[in-house]
């Protein structure tokens, strides 16, 4: 019976299997990500900011996707001049603060995220049997 054999952390083997399974199926989900946000010409990092900035109740500050997106506030910087550079966000001044910037997406970015969006509901849904059933596994 070695798949109910504890080890010395208190892991049986196929608690071990259940948790490559889902890490696998996670990494599976990530490139299929990957693949669809190129499709639409973003970086992951890209698809994520837009996702961020999307779902944040208000036009987010730098320093709230800086935030979400667990990054230091210069490399979000950065990640948002090229996003404004290729046309997905635009920068607002802040009414609370003009020198601040709160930030919106550009009508080519709703879709490209609408799109997106979609197309990742899609796959969680195909997926969800699956991660239940892995997820029941790892208990």
């Amino acid at each position: 019976m070695a798949d109910t054999a504890l080890t010395d952390e208190g892991l049986a083997d196929a608690d071990y299997a259940a948790l490559a399974d889902f890490r696998h199926a996670l990494r599976g989900f990530l490139a299929f990500s990957e693949a669809r946000a190129a499709e639409q010409g973003l970086t992951p990092q890209q698809h994520q900011a837009l996702l961020a900035i999307r779902a944040a109740p208000d036009a987010p500050t730098i320093g709230a996707i800086a935030r979400h997106l667990m990054l230091k506030p210069h490399s979000t910087t950065g990640l948002i001049n090229r996003l404004a550079d290729q046309g997905w966000i635009e920068r607002i001044a802040a009414a609370e603060d003009r020198r601040r910037a709160r930030l919106r997406l550009t009508d080519k970015a709703r879709d490209a995220l609408a799109a997106l969006s979609a197309t990742h509901r899609a796959e969680i849904r195909r997926m969800r049997p699956m991660l239940e059933t892995m997820l029941a596994a790892i208990g």
